[in-house]
């Protein structure tokens, strides 16, 4: 839900031009899209979505681009411009949700580096975590429609 995080080797390359070659899958291809392909094999539903501020960051246009790993993966991505929200209730932090059985709850300095992560199976938040994302995922614009 942040439009920049901490800065790293990629997007820094991409800042100063560098494209990836999507042709070259051994040149992108990293062990987290083999869980993700391995997971989508077997029927698991992986779903990402990003909520944005527009018009967006330089990061978060790095983010779209990159993206076409993820749903090369087999990854659903929806974006959400931030002003479609304003409705909702929100958790403060990012997140990932397993099987709505345990939580990845992510905290973030200032500068958008990680500060840590936090893992839940409290029963109160999984609840609201999977309602939020729900109410989130159901206005989120496809990743292939989503124009920057």
């Amino acid at each position: 839900m942040r439009d920049t995080y901490f800065d790293n080797e990629r997007f820094t390359a991409w800042r100063t031009g560098e494209r990836i070659n999507w042709d070259d899958r051994a040149s992108w291809w990293r062990p987290f899209h083999d869980q993700i392909a391995e997971a989508v094999s077997r029927g698991v539903a992986i779903r990402r979505l990003r909520v944005v501020s527009e018009p967006v960051s330089d990061y978060i246009r790095w983010e779209h681009y990159i993206t076409y790993a993820n749903i090369a993966a087999g990854e659903q991505v929806r974006w959400l411009p931030r002003r479609l929200i304003t409705d909702l209730a929100l958790p403060g932090n990012d997140y990932w949700l397993f099987d709505d059985l345990l939580a990845r709850v992510h905290h973030f300095a200032g500068d958008g580096s990680l500060v840590e992560d936090e893992f839940s199976t409290e029963a109160h938040l999984i609840k609201f975590l999977a309602a939020s994302f729900e109410s989130l995922w159901e206005r989120g614009i496809p990743h292939e429609k989503y124009e920057l």
